[in-house]
């Protein structure tokens, strides 16, 4: 397990009876540089040097991505929750382990990379990429700071979510 990994606290029940949350705000809080370094990380040079744009799932997502995009003289692309951004917007529904909703994203083009706070069932991390397709983005990788090792059959393009730290 990741060393970073002791800063992320468990929360039980959260936000409904079943669900194990794992919080990384401690984590943010204490060791910020140092997650973004280890997201980072996880992609190569040749990956960044072909990359224009960071884009962040809301809302977590959109710290870290922007953090990365700053870092890496990209630019930053939001995906957002329906009725957050100004029209016109490409949107596309999708399923959580504890619901459901619709993602929203302003059309553009480019080479992106994704990155989200958490990978759980895959359900927005999927509907995210798929967005950006529709919106004219191509994805090049997907990266995730956690991964809860539920979806472990998630795939962006064949290949697997990066994480800096992995549980199950």
């Amino acid at each position: 397990m990741h060393p970073l990994s002791r800063h992320v606290i468990d929360v039980a029940d959260f936000p409904k009876p079943g669900i194990l949350f794992r919080d990384i705000t401690p984590l943010l809080r204490s060791h910020f540089t140092e997650a973004v370094d280890a997201l980072d990380a996880l992609f190569d040079a040749a990956e960044w040097a072909a990359t224009e744009a960071v884009a962040g799932v809301e809302s977590r997502g959109f710290i870290l991505a922007a953090a990365l995009a700053e870092r890496r003289h990209k630019g930053f692309v939001p995906i957002r929750k329906k009725g957050k951004l100004p029209p016109p917007v490409v949107d596309r529904s999708y399923e959580l382990e504890y619901g459901s909703g619709v993602l929203e994203m302003q059309r553009g083009r480019g080479r992106l990379l994704l990155i989200d706070d958490v990978l759980a069932t895959g359900g927005t991390l999927g509907a995210s990429a798929m967005l950006a397709v529709d919106a004219g983005f191509r994805v090049e990788q997907v990266g995730v700071l956690i991964d809860l090792g539920i979806a472990e059959a998630f795939r962006w393009q064949g290949e697997p979510v990066r994480a800096v730290i992995r549980y199950g």
